[in-house]
């Protein structure tokens, strides 16, 4: 299997180099003192399980690697609509393309049937730039439950998790979907099939549309956020607003909100990828994350108030980044 890495930052990285220990023929798409290292060391993972390193190709230039079975898609979701140049020659007639991304993906719609069928979430497809650049029939959905940061060039420190759930947007078990779960399965990663990953979706959601946000504005791990009284009860109701709105599109969670917090208080002292881009000065991925949702909210007619108070005031901090 032939596999591209486009974004190979603290999570791409790490799925390349548990791909290339398994035998992938792998490819890491980076740039700068990032790439540079990779290039001399290899990738370093440091994780509990245990350190390894992984020596696979890395290059900045795509054209370098040719078409592939599959690419994983590590770039920040509002970094898409600008990456066809990027993925263009890594595209054959049937590549794949796997995107690991927090939030609600440009797919999402995408042979979904019912009454929304083939909606074009404008605020993560801004008028069908993105769907211009990665079809959707080439879509593999990927929800990313691993957490880990980049420690340094070359170096990722896997903090916990294994599990990259994956899934087709037309809900079929495809043998393509089959094929990259065995690789990642050999790579001693979790990889299941979903049969409808939006469940996934809007379960992984339900912490990233609440913690990053109020991490971002309070500069706060997910320890401190948890214990904080006003805080967990903003981020409680915030849950519950997007738990309307997934509902709302026959979605089922399937797991307490009091659970979900649980599971985030465990992690300890993380700092969400939102807080680590706002402090490398990098813009914030919110988009897809709580404008998406209140996107949806107005199309199924729910009222999320607290998303909207958070989205106004994010969305300001999000612009000073971007200035």
């Amino acid at each position: 299997m032939k596999v591209a890495i486009l974004g190979a930052g603290a999570i791409g990285a790490y799925v390349g180099a548990a791909l290339h220990q398994a035998g992938a023929d792998v490819h890491l798409v980076a740039r700068g003192p990032h790439l540079a290292a990779m290039r001399q060391h290899g990738v370093r993972v440091l994780s509990p399980r245990g350190d390894f390193t992984a020596h696979a190709h890395a290059t900045d230039n795509p054209a370098d690697i040719g078409p592939v079975d599959h690419v994983f898609l590590g770039l920040k979701a509002n970094s898409y609509a600008a990456c066809g140049p990027l993925i263009e020659p890594l595209l054959h007639e049937s590549t794949a393309v796997i995107a690991a991304q927090n939030g609600i993906p440009w797919w999402y719609f995408h042979r979904h049937g019912g009454p929304h069928d083939g909606h074009r979430v404008e605020s993560v497809d801004p008028g069908g730039t993105v769907s211009a650049v990665l079809a959707p029939e080439r879509a593999i959905g990927c929800v990313v439950y691993a957490a880990t940061e980049l420690e340094g060039p070359g170096v990722v420190r896997h903090l916990e998790g294994t599990r990259f759930s994956i899934g087709e947007p037309d809900r079929s078990l495809s043998p393509r979907c089959h094929a990259f779960s065995e690789a990642m399965r050999a790579g001693g990663l979790k990889c299941p099939v979903e049969p409808d990953l939006r469940n996934d979706i809007w379960l992984k959601l339900l912490g990233n549309i609440s913690f990053n946000p109020i991490s971002a504005l309070a500069r706060a791990t997910m320890r401190q956020m948890c214990h904080h009284g006003g805080t967990r009860q903003v981020i409680q109701t915030m849950m519950e607003e997007t738990l309307a709105v997934a509902e709302a599109l026959n979605c089922r969670v399937g797991i307490s909100i009091e659970r979900r917090l649980a599971g985030a208080e465990k992690v300890g002292d993380h700092r969400t990828s939102t807080l680590q881009d706002l402090e490398r000065g990098k813009p914030l991925e919110l988009d897809v994350l709580l404008t998406a949702v209140i996107e949806l909210a107005d199309i199924t007619g729910v009222d999320v108030p607290t998303l909207r108070t958070v989205h106004a005031i994010s969305d300001l901090l999000a612009l000073g980044t971007a200035a």
